[in-house]
């Protein structure tokens, strides 16, 4: 695809989407209070405003091609890092919020920062800031890139530029209540166009019949029966299910109850029972990634194999982008192209505001210019903003240039080696009182130093160890020793003392809380007994 192959309408797409996009993004910024903070939203978020920022701070163009590419391959095995995800939410909502909204806190170093002091807290920033800045903007950025540069043939940097400029005028000028309005519009336009893709695909390769189609994907000769199986056995070399049982709760505690950019939303949330449906909303949201993510890249394997594409040779990286040039009428090359721009703008968008929210906040303000005005501290959230996106530019080129390896591949180990210290830090300052500053600050730096080593001789250096052990088993290898060693420097640590209780909030759930969690977790049960024993 390229920009020759852009027709009339494709444009107008586009030009529409810009314009509605630009549209709300100004109505937003007029709905906050002059002179109010630009990171919490006046803590006005309802839960639909709270729902599709997180899932769409979640979502990206690398998830729609790389889900799809793993459908194509494997089926829906990899759908255990959404719908897993839910357990981890839950514990967002019931566990951590009440105790981020009860500390009033604007950042979860911050948060911690209350736990054991300011050493922690500016530890803790910095890490946020440097995960933002390679992990959220970066790697984004990288696939993006990679997407508008084939499509307009302009240059990585130019690409990179022009969805961080797009995206650091939401953040600058709304700041958070721009982010996640946009956000609604942009996500559901997400779930229009790929469930589209979804439907058009089964429908097609039922001879267009949808039951047809469906007939075709139960079809044990056509796509294998352990392509509808979560679990799968533990000599299977990519997704065993033991490695994934122990080693996800890692990577999804650091990433859905400890992640800045993912969890800011809930902290700007209007009261304790909004953020809790909120999160509540984003776990019903994660059900959509199988279907409108992973299923087209089965739907396009099974197209292949029954013939649809002749004899044409399909890559699996391409899984979800052959189905939309051979399945969308001409025209909707742009519908397309506009939705990939709202998964880049919405993660970019949020990771932005949450770049500049730790560094004002829990650097600036607390360190540099504790008697900063609000002017001041918009301001610097502003330049912040500014400075980080030109920063994740230079890391993005950087990325480009690397030859030989495939990034995506290593994308979830990579997160798997970096969430151990973040996430034992946060299960021991919240679960155990004894735990000590000494005991946090070395897991942040030592123990930080030992797990990302761990992943890089893992990954780079020592031969044939991904063959050896899985990277998620790993990961909750490492995780143990955090903890261990956490509990020994604490005990170790007699002259400390016990740190001030963290303030929560003492409210029960109310009922529609309730229904709308025990709802989701049957309907989560009975996923997993039917994607099973295929």
């Amino acid at each position: 695809m390229n920009s020759q192959s852009l027709h009339g309408l494709d444009w107008g797409i586009l030009i529409a989407y810009f314009v509605i996009l630009l549209a709300i993004g100004i109505w937003a910024s007029t709905k906050r209070k002059k002179g109010s903070s630009l990171f919490l939203a006046e803590h006005s978020l309802r839960w639909h405003h709270i729902g599709f920022s997180m899932w769409g701070t979640n979502v990206g163009p690398s998830m729609l091609i790389a889900s799809a590419s793993a459908g194509f391959t494997t089926g829906v095995v990899s759908g255990n890092y959404a719908w897993y995800a839910f357990v981890f939410i839950a514990l967002l909502a019931f566990v951590f919020a009440p105790r981020y909204l009860g500390s009033k806190v604007s950042t979860l170093p911050e948060f911690m920062g209350l736990r054991f002091g300011q050493s922690t807290r500016n530890m803790l920033a910095w890490y946020t800031i440097v995960t933002i800045l390679i992990s959220w903007l970066a790697l984004t950025l990288f696939a993006g890139g990679i997407i508008i540069r084939q499509v307009f043939g302009i240059p990585m940097w130019m690409s990179a530029f022009l969805l961080l400029g797009i995206s650091a005028f939401f953040t600058m000028l709304g700041g958070l209540k721009a982010v996640a309005y946009t956000n609604v519009y942009q996500m559901v336009l997400l779930i229009l166009v790929s469930a589209t893709l979804t439907f058009v695909g089964i429908y097609r390769l039922g001879g267009d019949s949808f039951t047809g189609g469906i007939a075709v994907l139960a079809n044990p000769d056509i796509v294998p029966s352990n392509y509808w199986n979560l679990f799968q056995p533990n000599s299977d070399k990519d997704f065993p299910w033991l490695p994934i049982l122990l080693g996800y709760p890692i990577s999804g505690l650091w990433f859905w109850c400890t992640d800045q950019s993912m969890v800011q939303p809930v902290l700007a949330a209007k009261d304790l029972s909004e953020g809790q449906k909120g999160a509540n909303f984003t776990g019903w949201l994660k059900i959509l990634d199988v279907a409108i993510y992973i299923i087209p890249g089965i739907v396009c394997f099974a197209l292949w194999k029954t013939g649809f594409f002749g004899g044409m040779t399909i890559e699996a990286d391409n899984a979800y982008m052959t189905l939309v040039s051979s399945l969308f009428p001409v025209g909707m090359v742009g519908l397309v192209l506009a939705v990939l721009t709202a998964a880049l703008i919405s993660t970019i968008g949020s990771a932005l505001n949450a770049l500049s929210t730790v560094f004002t906040m829990d650097i600036y303000v607390k360190n540099i210019r504790p008697e900063a005005t609000q002017k001041e501290i918009m301001r610097t959230g502003r330049i912040i903003t500014v400075i980080g996106a030109l920063v994740s530019i230079v890391i993005t080129v950087a990325v480009d240039n690397i030859k030989g390896m495939n990034l995506f591949n290593v994308f979830q180990s990579v997160l798997s080696f970096i969430a151990p210290p973040m996430a034992a830090v946060f299960v021991m300052g919240v679960f155990w009182k004894r735990c000590t500053t000494l005991a946090a600050n070395v897991t942040l730096t030592f123990g930080t130093i030992f797990s990302i080593g761990s992943g890089i001789l893992y990954l780079w250096v020592i031969p044939g160890a991904t063959e050896q052990v899985h990277f998620m088993m790993l990961s909750f290898y490492i995780f143990v020793i955090l903890i261990i060693s956490m509990i020994i420097v604490s005990l170790c640590n007699k002259q400390a003392t016990v740190s001030p209780e963290i303030v929560k909030l003492s409210e029960r759930p109310k009922r529609t809380v309730v229904v709308a969690w025990t709802l989701l977790a049957v309907v989560m049960v009975a996923l997993y007994i039917f994607f099973n024993g295929h």
